[in-house]
């Protein structure tokens, strides 16, 4: 399996175990609607192996640990169990260690699938899969979401009450985030009740892969290299309302006009294409993303050709969004000067991210951009610059599914 990706579950009876060079801790978490355990009883590890209808298994250091999900006896309410890793030694991170999730049928152990989530760094726990409730049928989905402040961090995110040591008498008193090995719920005698539930905690900052360089809009409008990749969250939120693309070129050395055609093409977690919005389909997904029209010459000031897409609207199968121009008369990209692609706050006009197409090459169609639905919500914007042998969207489809 691949990030983003599900399977359909063949049977009730489930089981994920996590393997990885070094011993790891396993856990479950059962979730509502909302994302959250009702309480710590929904938090399935070492020191409570056991939930309704989920239950966790230690490998006893010369096997993998597992969950098992036995989801005819999961409580109504719950949608989602999430299983979680981290490794064992305290502070220890998964660069150089990726696990292997394999998701089995629990009554006779064959393989349904696996997954191994890519390009892990400074992440010491991670929400490895989660199997879900949809449309009354149980899936699983990879995730490979990471958080570099521990299965700690992760519980805390999702609802979860993680003890703390008190500090020294000495010292002065300050926050302290334990290790995985010292959390556990609430023991007896248990806290007396409070007369208003505490606030939840703010979801820790995901680790972003080594070498990255992801890069948000608090510093104001980014201007993006090839291959560099931008957070669409200002202020710690994410950027949940319209955003326009405009795509901009000109004839090179005052050329004859040349016609290009913009586009963008929409795909599911697993790449596959769900639909393609360009001039001849002004509006997809049910007008969430919206087509100009068609610019005949290149000639003019400014975008050519503007597709706006409405994130809070977009259905949550659309988890990646592939801009793309292609040569419709056959004139090669070293017949154009100046293009570009710029993302704008479609309600204030603000341009927020750049991309200038420096260098071309002899092709009839070039990918500019992508933007992806991270696990998290939010979506990152990645310059791409990437040439290709296509004079129609059609012809597009595939090679920007590869680039995903």
């Amino acid at each position: 399996m691949t990030p983003g990706s599900n399977i359909p579950l063949p049977t009730a009876h489930v089981t994920v175990d996590v393997a990885a060079p070094v011993r790891l801790d396993v856990s479950g978490l059962l979730l509502t609607a909302d994302g959250k355990v009702r309480s710590d009883d929904d938090f399935i590890f070492y020191n409570q192996p056991a939930g309704p209808g989920v239950t966790y298994r230690s490998g006893g250091g010369t096997a993998p640990d597992a969950i098992t999900v036995d989801t005819a006896a999961v409580p109504p309410g719950i949608e989602k169990i999430v299983v979680t890793a981290s490794p064992d030694a305290a502070g220890q991170t998964f660069q150089g260690i990726e696990p292997t999730a394999t998701i089995r049928n629990a009554d006779d152990n064959s393989v349904l699938a696996t997954f191994t989530p890519p390009q892990l760094g400074a992440e010491t726990a991670l929400v490895v899969v989660e199997i879900y409730l949809r449309n009354g049928a149980w899936k699983a989905r990879a995730v490979g979401q990471g958080y570099a402040n521990g299965l700690a961090g992760i519980a805390t995110d999702f609802g979860v009450t993680v003890e703390e040591p008190a500090p020294a008498p000495v010292a002065p008193p300050q926050p302290v985030t334990p290790p995985p090995a010292t959390m556990q719920p609430p023991v007896t005698p248990p806290a007396p009740p409070m007369a208003t539930p505490p606030a939840p905690a703010a979801p820790p900052a995901p680790a972003a892969p080594p070498g990255a360089g992801k890069i948000n809009l608090d510093k104001g409008r980014v201007s993006l290299q090839k291959n560099q990749t931008v957070s669409l969250v200002k202020g710690g939120r994410p950027l949940l309302s319209q955003v326009k693309m405009g795509l901009g070129w000109e004839p090179a050395y005052r050329g004859k006009d040349i016609d290009l055609d913009a586009s963008v093409i929409a795909y599911g977690p697993q790449r596959n294409h769900i639909d393609s919005c360009y001039f001849g389909k002004l509006q997809i997904v049910g007008g969430a993303i919206r087509h100009s029209g068609d610019n005949l010459t290149g000639e003019g000031g400014g975008d050519d050709e503007v597709i706006t897409v409405d994130l809070g609207r977009l259905p949550q199968e659309v988890t990646g969004l592939v801009f793309t121009v292609n040569s419709f008369s056959g004139q090669k990209f070293t017949e154009v000067a100046k293009a570009y692609c710029r993302l704008m706050d479609a309600a204030t006009g603000e341009e927020l991210v750049r991309f200038d197409l420096t260098n071309a090459e002899p092709q009839t169609g070039v990918l500019m951009a992508k933007l992806i639905r991270q696990y998290s919500g939010e979506w990152d914007m990645t310059a791409m610059g990437d040439f290709v042998k296509a004079r129609t969207v059609r012809n597009m489809v595939k090679p920007a599914a590869q680039a995903l």
